[in-house]
């Protein structure tokens, strides 16, 4: 297909899912500490939010390859991806209309069976969104088009805390009480847009494109080593992107690091999703066909650019971003790590691992706003790490890559373990604080994983710098 003007039409259609994907996933920052209040819960308790959120991810995937292997079905490519994204927006729909009943009830655990159904439904339409925005176009260029729906998907985590926060509580002003009518008129609203964006793509000029490749027999794709790796990678890679900041609600009230309402950390929480936001733009500038000179400037320019968006996001939401200023030296360092990387994968993840691992360190040996943005940097070295970790796990498994792809996204279930855990060891020591050495574990790992791909890639006689990067 070429990249006519109905391509990039159809194509601006599909990136709204990837909207509603970062949109949610980072408003549980705001929600969590929203429930951990009103229901009286244990940190381990309240992060159970995530749990049941990416869960459901895992869940959907494997259950949709079950299906394909046990029935020999080939669900995607019997309804095509268009209607597999409309399926899963009537599923999530269905799941905030469930959360509006749950609400009511008052039961904590009907509001996360709730999340998981809305989270079901986004896993079907992640399964079919990616490999569509490959399709819608030369293949050669679908990269750069899942690079661009990385970005809109940045921006939904950017502003998506904002706008929870709008709808819980009026605002930023502190020690607000949140009626449950706020509440049900959230997520009357996404249930309403889900329905809408559904039938928007059932009546679109979409294709219906499905996908030729069937889930291979035995081992397959699990044979090769890099993805076994890889997969592990994954699951470190989103668990330390949640948990950070979800934990982060908790951290924020203990006094010595400014004892916030939980009205007041949404600005904290835009500015970490926001960081991914920052980073992700500053990588995308490397599918363009650039000189080298404007790489350079635009390496520099790009991501304070994006800063300002994220600033600008919470000065109309009547924030005062005075005290995120200071970020932009944090933003310095982001951007010295993108020139050390050279655009190599291996090179960028092991950068950047290390980066994370020294701003985890420097978080739990300080408190105040050094230790808050400290923290909050893990979004920008967690940034371009889904590129790095996918194109080193896929790279040389030929006609398994499909099926070494679906294994990869089963992986995002790092984000329903890993803040849960990190919640629980909060309250065995009774040190929301002390909890965070989780992370840098998990930034070690993924500094592993750096290492290890390059070689066994390299006894593959693979180049391992040179493999695609995909995004997420």
């Amino acid at each position: 297909m070429s990249t006519s003007a109905s391509s990039r039409s159809q194509f601006g259609t599909l990136i709204t899912v990837f909207f509603f994907w970062g949109f949610l996933a980072a408003s549980n920052g705001v929600f969590i500490p929203f429930c951990k209040e009103h229901f009286s819960l244990t940190q381990f308790q309240s992060q159970l939010i995530d749990l049941a959120f990416y869960l459901a991810y895992f869940v959907g995937s494997l259950a949709l390859y079950l299906v394909e292997r046990l029935m020999k079905i080939d669900f995607l490519n019997k309804i095509g991806y268009k209607m597999g994204i409309a399926y899963g927006l009537f599923v999530s729909a269905a799941g905030a209309i469930a959360m509006i009943g749950a609400v009511n009830i008052g039961n904590y655990w009907l509001i996360l069976g709730s999340l998981f159904l809305i989270a079901i439904g986004f896993s079907l339409q992640q399964t079919c969104a990616q490999p569509f925005a490959i399709a819608l176009g030369d293949p050669e260029t679908g990269a750069h088009r899942l690079n661009l729906a990385g970005g809109i998907n940045s921006f939904g985590t950017t502003i998506g805390p904002l706008i929870v926060s709008y709808f819980l509580f009026g605002g930023l002003t502190k020690n607000v009480q949140v009626e449950i009518g706020s509440v049900n008129q959230m997520y009357m609203m996404l249930a309403g847009l889900f329905i809408a964006v559904a039938f928007f793509f059932i009546f679109s000029n979409l294709p219906k494109i499905t996908q030729d490749e069937h889930i291979e027999a035995g081992k397959g794709a699990l044979k090769y080593p890099q993805l076994v790796y890889g997969m592990a990678a994954i699951f470190v890679y989103v668990g330390v992107e949640v948990t950070i900041q979800s934990n982060m609600g908790a951290l924020l009230k203990l006094p010595e690091f400014g004892g916030f309402h939980e009205s007041e950390i949404a600005h904290f929480i835009s500015l970490y999703w926001g960081s991914l936001m920052i980073g992700r733009w500053t990588g995308a500038i490397t599918v363009f066909n650039l000189s080298k000179m404007w790489k350079n400037i635009l390496t520099v320019v790009v991501p304070y650019c994006a800063f300002g968006v994220v600033l600008g996001a919470n000065v109309l939401n009547g924030t005062d971003v005075s005290d995120l200023y200071p970020y932009a030296f944090v933003i310095a360092i982001q951007i010295v790590g993108f020139f050390v990387g050279q655009e190599k994968p291996a090179k960028t993840l092991m950068i950047f691992s290390l980066l994370g691992m020294a701003a985890m360190s420097v978080g739990m040996l300080t408190t105040g706003k050094i230790a808050i943005f400290a923290f909050i940097s893990g979004g920008l070295f967690c940034s371009v790490m889904w590129p790095c970790i996918f194109s080193l796990s896929i790279a040389g498994l030929g006609k398994y890559t499909s099926q070494g792809s679906t294994f990869l996204i089963m992986m995002i279930l790092g984000g329903a373990l890993i803040p849960p855990f990190q919640g629980w060891l909060s309250d065995v020591l009774n040190n929301i604080h002390l909890s965070y050495i989780v992370t840098i574990f998990l930034f070690g790992y993924l500094a592993f994983f750096a290492m290890k791909a390059k070689a066994v890639l390299k006894t593959q006689g693979i180049d391992y710098e040179n493999a695609a990067p995909a995004a997420h």
